[in-house]
């Protein structure tokens, strides 16, 4: 996963704004005591990020994976 598709499935799951404020600003026992954002800029696979970021959230298991995209 790139971080492109953490922010994609960021802001489909939480909206844009939020998005942001959550990684931010929620620190996860799962990325050491650190954001989302911490965890990403201190080089953590972004799929990592997301799966912890799911679980603090309590985002169902099958919205894992995102939205399906029609393809162009």
């Amino acid at each position: 996963m790139r971080r492109s598709d953490f922010w994609r499935l960021m802001d489909d799951e939480f909206g844009e704004r939020y998005s942001r404020s959550l990684a931010r600003d929620l620190v996860m026992d799962r990325l050491g005591n650190r954001t989302a954002t911490e965890a990403l800029d201190d080089g953590l696979e972004p799929r990592r990020v997301w799966e912890a970021v799911c679980r603090a959230q309590d985002v169902p298991t099958e919205r894992w994976l995102g939205r399906d995209i029609e393809p162009r």
